[in-house]
């Protein structure tokens, strides 16, 4: 019984880092964050990937009760889960942008991902990023298919992050990637098994399938070219990984509804 007790308590206390670690909702874990709590923690990721995206499903149904277009309602779900999680993710993908597409050495382009500052290359794919996630909203159109592929692809965008960042090595021996360390193999798999789960659920097998393939070569395109310009991972690399992530999976829900 006591036995249960503690594992019921380290998972609520990986869920509360994980949820704390992606969003600005004030549910810090009780769990100290060292000696690789973070990494183990990793598996919850696509847990607080569906509370966001319920967050900006729960947006886009009042907005459409509203009497709002689903243009509007989409861009309103869209700023709901830039809010919740501050953004994060999307500051990411503005730095990978910047470093990868401005750098000219490794040095430069790992300063320049440091910085805080956003050039023309972030702004471009930040620009892409809320384009082609709000076309794939304002497509999908019907409140309780948007609920599903925004939770789908939430989800699924962070289930890939501990594999990602166990098989792709850290960049720089600081950070937030390099101090949260390598996530151990049941948390990837664990990770894994919830945004696959998550994508047949939502989606279906056939788009499940479809969201699975994209997402793979995404991230090894994106392992390949992070290796072979900085050396590995960093946090802004993993930041650009979910974002792509959402991308492709909205894409793929805003197709197959298109086609029906």
């Amino acid at each position: 019984m006591m036995r249960r007790a503690e594992i019921l308590k380290d998972l609520i206390a990986d869920l509360r880092m994980a949820v704390s670690f992606v969003t600005i909702l004030p549910v810090a874990s009780s769990k100290p964050a060292d000696d690789g709590a973070i990494a183990r923690a990793t598996w919850a990721l696509p847990v607080a990937g569906l509370l966001v995206g319920l967050a900006g499903a729960l947006v886009y149904k009042i907005a459409s009760r509203s009497g709002l277009t689903p243009n509007l309602a989409a861009l309103l779900a869209l700023a709901m889960t830039a809010l919740i999680t501050g953004a994060l993710h999307e500051d990411g993908l503005a730095d990978t942008a910047d470093g990868l597409g401005g750098g000219r050495t490794r040095e430069r382009k790992l300063d320049i991902m440091r910085d805080s500052r956003i050039g023309t290359y972030g702004v471009c794919a930040l620009i892409l990023s809320f384009g082609l996630r709000w076309s794939a909203l304002a497509a999908i159109a019907d409140p309780w298919a948007v609920m599903l592929a925004l939770c789908a692809a939430h989800t699924a965008a962070r289930a890939g992050v501990p594999a990602f960042m166990l098989l792709v090595p850290p960049a720089r021996p600081d950070g937030l990637s390099a101090g949260a360390g390598p996530p151990p193999g049941h948390s990837v798999a664990i990770a894994f098994a919830l945004g696959t789960l998550a994508l047949a659920l939502a989606l279906g097998p056939g788009k499940a399938l479809v969201g699975l393939i994209l997402l793979s070569l995404a991230g090894l395109m994106l392992a390949r070219l992070a290796i072979r310009q900085i050396g590995g991972q960093t946090g802004d690399i993993l930041g650009a990984f979910e974002q792509t992530g959402e991308i492709l999976i909205l894409l793929v829900a805003a197709s197959f509804q298109m086609g029906r």
